[in-house]
């Protein structure tokens, strides 16, 4: 079952799943996209899946048809072009989601003060103006039904100093905290995840040096989503799953400033492979 808001008081009500029937999720290839689709699968919720890589698309689709029987749409979708993001907002604007799931991303393993500006702008691109354009698509629908779930995966990174990958994980954090106070009225969950390091293929697509990070402070995709979901469908604004992110996300939250940059940067510099 799903839960959503009425009211202020922050009570909730009990709905039907199938109320909230089809999810368009993005970067729904790998990771965290992956297994968000998986779990609205499983719950019956029939599927849009984005991403660039048409070819994994199509075996992620027939996968999800075949073990779950549920209608799976595919678009393939580079976010940091314009046109290609434009024919999600469109597919978006039709109508029929009810959930709207911002995965997609990735990191950048260069300092700014030695990146290229192409690649700093596609971060961008891709963190920022993507959920922010499809989040403005969805809403009028949404808000016309009133009912749905947003959720955008943020990153504890958003706390700390770490480049421009953190700047764009704040604004999205803090877009969401925004939308989900203005919308505390209505039966719109609207959710920011803000996993710490989870095992997908991020760090690796980014060139990542991650070999130093111990065991205890990777955590498990699919659990990571379940959480969020359950959080999401509580009314909760952000979910920080994982004891050792929770402490670590109130320290840089609530943290001396100067010791928060310090470490945020510490981290950043360890992550980056040498030239």
């Amino acid at each position: 079952m799903a839960y959503s808001r009425r009211g202020n008081n922050r009570n909730f009500q009990v709905v039907s799943e199938r109320e909230l029937a089809t999810a368009l999720i993005t970067g729904a290839t790998a990771g965290i996209g992956e297994s968000f689709a998986r779990l609205l699968a499983s719950k019956g919720h029939d599927l849009i899946l984005v991403a660039r890589d048409l070819e994994r698309l199509n075996q992620r689709a027939d996968n999800f048809r075949d073990q779950y029987k549920v209608s799976v749409e595919v678009i393939q979708a580079d976010l940091s072009i314009a046109s290609e993001l434009a024919r999600v907002e469109s597919r978006l604007a039709q109508g029929g989601v009810d959930v709207l799931i911002n995965n997609a991303g990735f990191g950048i393993n260069k300092s700014f003060l030695v990146s290229a500006i192409d690649a700093e702008q596609q971060l961008l691109d891709v963190l920022v103006t993507a959920p922010m354009r499809l989040m403005h698509a969805v809403l009028p629908i949404m808000k016309a039904k009133n009912a749905g779930t947003i959720i955008n995966i943020s990153s504890v990174a958003g706390w700390i100093a770490g480049g421009t990958y953190s700047a764009a994980k704040s604004y999205l954090t803090v877009l969401t905290e925004s939308l989900h106070t203005e919308l505390s009225a209505t039966k719109i969950n609207v959710h920011a995840l803000a996993p710490g390091f989870t095992r997908t293929e991020f760090h690796q697509r980014g060139r990542m040096k991650m070999t130093g990070l111990p065991n205890y402070m990777w955590l498990n995709a699919d659990r990571v989503v379940a959480a969020a979901w359950k959080a999401s469908q509580k009314g909760r604004a952000i979910s920080v799953p994982g004891w050792q992110y929770k402490i670590l996300s109130t320290i840089s939250r609530f943290g001396p400033r100067p010791l928060v940059r310090n470490i945020g940067m510490n981290v950043r510099k360890k992550q980056r492979q040498p030239e």
